[in-house]
């Protein structure tokens, strides 16, 4: 792995959590709560790291927090946040409930960004495309900021606009062992099904 000054990671940590029932952010694996394990997996491949939610919910942590330009409007907004802070060409988009994430997967996607002409690079998959899990170029950041002023809120409808690269199953299956690369992490069940799945691993 290298890091790359013309990458910026964020984290996306700014929703209500409604089906866990407690910040799923802050749910621990091996000690070390699900935002920091993302957190540390993005560190060694990015310029910077930075989480978008709020401030005071996370300031244990010790990790940089941004508060969301317009919170309660969903990930959209936490995109377009990102973007507008970001000085690198190249931001690497996450939510904080993708347990899964690993680091060949994510150098693997880096590599072909920097090598990409497209305003996004979004994986895509049989229930259509992961733009949560995604590298966006700061220069889509005037279009997607107008979708949210037109009172776009799915993040697919307001990436639909932009020149997409689409990474094909075909491309990223090789990455994904378990069948779980883009599973969220909602509920208490699928909070167990990870810890049985990861146990003590640590992000690497």
């Amino acid at each position: 792995m290298r890091r790359s000054k013309q990458l910026a990671g964020f984290i996306l940590a700014g929703g209500q959590s409604s089906r866990m029932g407690r910040d799923k952010a802050l749910l621990e694996f091996a000690g070390v709560s699900l935002l920091v394990r993302t957190a540390r997996l993005l560190e060694p491949r990015v310029a910077s790291v930075t989480v978008i939610g709020p401030p005071e919910r996370y300031a244990a942590l010790r990790l940089r927090v941004v508060p969301d330009d317009q919170p309660g409007v969903g990930p959209l907004g936490g995109i377009a946040t990102a973007l507008r802070l970001s000085s690198p060409e190249w931001n690497l988009l996450v939510g904080c409930d993708l347990p899964y994430l690993t680091g060949e997967w994510l150098d693997w996607l880096i590599g072909r960004a920097l090598a990409s002409k497209a305003d996004a690079l979004v994986p895509e998959t049989e229930r259509g495309l992961e733009p949560l899990c995604a590298i966006y170029h700061r220069g889509c950041a005037p279009a997607l900021a107008a979708s949210l002023a037109r009172g776009v809120r799915k993040v697919t409808d307001a990436v639909a606009g932009l020149a997409l690269e689409r990474v094909t199953p075909a491309e990223w299956k090789p990455f994904d062992v378990d069948g779980a690369l883009f599973k969220n992490m909602n509920t208490p069940a699928d909070y167990e099904e990870a810890r049985a799945r990861l146990g003590g691993e640590a992000a690497r």
